[in-house]
């Protein structure tokens, strides 16, 4: 038996709706299954607009546009994230500022923001990992004081919430994905939330490849044209036909993925008392069960413990290179102070398979991970 970290997984009307998508004879963005997604995804996030885009990182990109990064201009974040929430910044000509995590949710150190602030500074960055939310009162406060955006990479996030909110609904703007690996997917494909109302137009034309295109099918102008920098941002209808049949049965999937948070976090509890460090989710917050990571004692035992797995047929990998280590990230971006949670976590993090019906393949996983754990620690 060979267990993936994730699998694709249909909910429900997905393939119907990609039919019904191809017999209304429009494929190409902005037809009647993404305004249905983007209503959706406004009722759940709470958020003033959102508008589907081909990814996450392409959200992010527009973000970093919208908010009006310049060369030289500075944005503080996360080294521990994926690679495009710096990339968004760097297109830009900007330069991502790392700061380092808490040790107990792995999300940027709030305590740590306002010493990164320089007069360069245009905006905070932060990233919601694993679907637990940041600590966002205390970044908005820094960003208020500061006159900084706010701009919450809630690729992980969808469905969480904290103090009652829902993520994306916590900055300026929000980035979500729905990445086949992620809880609501459609392959590739993302979307970006607006709660700053003056944000709104100018998004559509960066959208549009900086035209005012929505404005003239509104019949607010006689004729379209190139009013602004953009780029196609637009996912097909194929992919939000598919996003939408995930979108109608969301409360069936974080279900499913809760119950297999659940259920790890149970069987492993065990162990934290000998040293192994388990998800930890602030009682502000409430998560939506994305990923189920632990981490071991130091690296040596992280890799054998992935090794051991694979040749039992299990994939769990670990997850994020700290950026401000890369290459890119070196000639490209800098860092405020030291970073010893990050360089140090990174080092010990297993992420386990969790996917939509992952039925008995559970508990093959939960017993391989407690019987090797049990040998190692």
């Amino acid at each position: 038996m060979n267990i993936p970290f994730n699998r694709p997984t249909l909910a429900g009307l997905e393939l119907e709706h990609i039919r019904e998508a191809i017999g209304l004879g429009q494929l190409s963005g902005d037809g009647s299954f993404t305004y249905k997604c983007q209503a959706q995804l406004i009722r759940l996030i709470g958020a003033e607009a959102v508008l589907l885009t081909h990814s996450c990182t392409a959200a992010l990109e527009m973000a970093a546009m919208l908010i009006g990064i310049e060369p030289g201009d500075e944005v503080i974040m996360p080294s521990y994230t994926f690679v495009s929430t710096a990339n968004a910044v760097v297109l830009r000509r900007g330069v991502p500022v790392f700061v380092d995590i808490r040790p107990d949710t792995l999300n940027i150190d709030e305590d740590l923001i306002e010493s990164a602030i320089t007069p360069r500074t245009k905006a905070i960055f932060p990233v919601h990992y694993a679907g637990v939310p940041a600590e966002m009162d205390r970044i908005n406060e820094i960003a208020r004081q500061y006159n900084l955006y706010v701009v919450e990479d809630a690729a992980q996030a969808l469905g969480s919430t904290y103090k009652g909110r829902s993520a994306g609904s916590l900055g300026h703007l929000a980035a979500f994905s729905f990445h086949e690996t992620k809880n609501i997917i459609s392959g590739e494909g993302g979307a970006l939330a607006i709660n700053d109302k003056g944000l709104i137009e100018r998004a559509e034309i960066i959208r549009e490849k900086g035209t005012n295109r929505k404005r003239f099918f509104r019949g607010q102008v006689d004729k379209y044209t190139w009013v602004d920098a953009g780029s196609s941002f637009l996912p097909g209808e194929l992919i939000a036909a598919f996003l939408h049949g995930q979108l109608d049965r969301i409360d069936v999937i974080q279900s499913d993925r809760m119950t297999t948070w659940t259920r790890y976090n149970e069987a492993l509890q065990p162990f934290h008392n000998r040293g192994l460090g388990l998800p930890f989710i602030p009682q502000t917050c409430t998560h939506n069960a994305h990923l189920y990571y632990i981490i071991l004692p130091n690296l040596e035992l992280r890799q054998s413990l992935i090794a051991r797995l694979r040749e039992d047929g299990i994939n769990a990998p670990f997850h994020y290179v700290p950026l401000h280590t890369s290459p890119a990230g070196l000639k490209l971006a800098k860092t405020s102070g030291m970073l010893p949670y990050t360089e140090n976590l990174s080092d010990r993090l297993v992420r386990l398979p969790l996917f939509p019906q992952i039925g008995e393949q559970l508990e093959r996983v939960i017993d391989r991970v407690v019987h090797h754990l049990d040998q190692m620690l």
